[in-house]
């Protein structure tokens, strides 16, 4: 499986704001998350709905901006911004790196997200 296209192919989807869309297409089912606020998930089933909880909780889309993506292998580290209004009246703006690892089918195994600011 080419990875640098299947990494192209989900940057692509994350930057349109199709969030969910992109962990239903490209998540293996046993996947695991982290992130900086030491949070996380385990399987496709929890982050699906933590994403549908999150875009959910979106008001208005401000920005999202996918700045540039490298591959090694089978990891790669994508940079995004996101700039959202949240329905509580809250502001979210992350700068972020979104580092996956993926297996010989195409799909993430892993990804952890680290602060970029």
């Amino acid at each position: 499986m080419d990875i640098k296209s299947q990494v192209t192919k989900m940057d692509s989807i994350v930057a349109q704001g199709a969030i969910v869309d992109a962990v239903q297409a490209f998540f293996a089912d046993n996947a695991t998350t982290s992130d900086y606020g030491n949070g996380g998930t385990n399987g496709k089933p929890e982050m699906i709905s933590k994403m549908e909880s999150f875009a959910g909780a979106i008001a208005k889309v401000n920005g999202i901006t996918h700045h540039h993506s490298i591959v090694d292998g089978n990891m790669s580290a994508s940079e995004f911004t996101f700039d959202f209004d949240m329905k509580d009246g809250s502001k979210i703006y992350w700068h972020e790196i979104i580092r996956r690892i993926w297996n010989e089918d195409g799909k993430v195994v892993q990804e952890e997200y680290f602060n970029a600011e």
